[in-house]
């Protein structure tokens, strides 16, 4: 009785892994591959790199779903911001990207402007007008007048310049006279150290 019950036992325990054999082959031949790795799987469902960011608030919007830290955000922050005063393109805003937008701002910055004193001329002009003395504030409005009138005109004239010269170099491209010289007053106006890039050329240099 008992080599009967152990021959029994001996011809039974073979189908079971024969069956848990046959069950992991098809499992295998359902996918049609092998099991991926974690690595593998992981790499799959990050994707491709994706993109620099165009703007600032784009890149604090990555920054903020990647959790990063204090110090890292502050640290890409600066080195956005010294790649933008440095003038490269990638990092610059688009109204300021291309070689078209690079050679407008070397000739307006190439050149003195009277343009440059509006902002030290609007906070003389607010100043004035605190002043108690009446004769200071007629005085200061009419030569801030004087001073507006100026401008513009020197705008005009440098929107033309430049609208001229940029059509010369760049033949192919197409070129608006409006767009191009509110872009050169917008820039002309401005402090020579406010100004976002940085200026590359000094005054007075020669710009081909």
């Amino acid at each position: 009785m008992r080599f009967l019950r152990r021959n029994s036992a001996d011809t039974e325990a073979p189908p079971t892994e024969a069956a848990a054999e046959v069950a992991e082959s098809t499992r295998t031949a359902g996918k049609g591959r092998p099991t991926p790795k974690r690595r593998e799987a992981q790499a799959r469902r990050s994707g491709p790199v994706p993109p620099p960011p165009r703007t600032q608030r784009e890149a604090f919007k990555r920054m903020r779903g990647n959790k990063v830290s204090k110090e890292e955000r502050r640290a890409a922050a600066t080195e956005r911001r010294q790649r933008m005063m440095a003038g490269e393109d990638k990092y610059l805003l688009p109204r300021d990207r291309g070689p078209v937008k690079a050679y407008i701002r070397d000739l307006v910055d190439s050149r003195r402007n009277l343009m440059g004193l509006f902002m030290p001329l609007a906070i003389l002009v607010f100043v004035a007008l605190l002043t108690p003395s009446l004769a200071v504030q007629r005085y200061a409005t009419l030569a801030t007048t004087f001073m507006l009138i100026a401008m513009v005109v020197e705008g005009f004239i440098l929107g033309r310049i430049v609208t001229r010269k940029v059509r010369a170099k760049f033949p192919a491209e197409p070129i608006k006279g409006i767009s191009i010289g509110w872009y050169s007053f917008i820039r002309a106006s401005q402090l020579r150290r406010l100004r976002v890039p940085k200026p590359r050329v000094k005054p007075g240099e020669s710009i081909k």
